[in-house]
């Protein structure tokens, strides 16, 4: 009888553990990813139908004044120069877009690291994590968001031509460590997600019904 509520209390105490998230698994949420990647990240003011179309007409007109600079650029560092030098242009060519719109808004653009959730891009498919990004807010920012990836410059591609793989291919693994590459990049079937991420709760979980195993025969 005994054994039996010690096993009992065990596993109550394991399952609140899981449930209780650590620093660690945290830290794993949040991963650092895409070292060689910078996203670009619209938010609209709100989901008002007339504010989504507004935040489209922003990007568009973002992507049209940066095109021609970061097209060519020959790398990371050169584009992340590239773009923070440019924020103040990138504000107001959104401004602009935003008055011409009938709007006052005001806009801020920034070059951070954001936290994203898994998103296909394509047949790409990026983890949720931390990414370096230019982040650009259109008044409450309480709306819907958009994004591309600005390096690679599939942003342009995108925009202008409609994502294509092929091209998306050829970029990512260009720019790209392999590990990095292996880690966002997989061709698709029947439409299931490529990638699959996996979780540290599961991994907790089995080490805990071990740990929980070696316990129970102990007594």
């Amino acid at each position: 009888m005994y054994k039996r509520i010690s096993i009992a209390l065990l596993s109550i105490a394991l399952i609140g553990m899981l449930l209780i998230p650590t620093e660690e698994s945290k830290g794993y949420e949040l991963e650092r990813r895409g070292e060689n990647l910078i996203r670009f990240h619209v938010l609209a003011n709100s989901d008002d139908p007339e504010d989504q179309q507004l935040k489209l007409k922003v990007r568009d007109k973002i992507i049209a004044a940066m095109e021609d600079e970061l097209e060519t650029s020959s790398g990371i560092e050169e584009t992340r120069n590239i773009l923070e030098k440019s924020l103040f242009t990138i504000e107001e060519a959104a401004e602009k877009e935003i008055i011409a719109n009938g709007k006052d808004y005001k806009v801020s653009a920034s070059l951070i690291e954001d936290t994203f959730p898994t998103r296909r891009y394509g047949g790409v498919v990026f983890p949720a994590g931390k990414y370096e990004a230019l982040k650009v807010v259109i008044g409450e920012g309480e709306g819907q968001n958009w994004w591309c990836v600005m390096f690679p410059p599939l942003c342009f591609v995108d925009v202008k031509n409609g994502l294509t793989d092929e091209r998306t291919q050829r970029e990512l693994k260009a720019a790209l460590t392999e590990e990095e590459y292996t880690l966002i990049y997989s061709s698709t079937n029947d439409g299931e997600l490529p990638l699959q991420l996996k979780s540290k709760i599961v991994e907790v979980f089995k080490a805990s019904k071990n740990q929980l195993s070696r316990l129970a025969a102990s007594f």
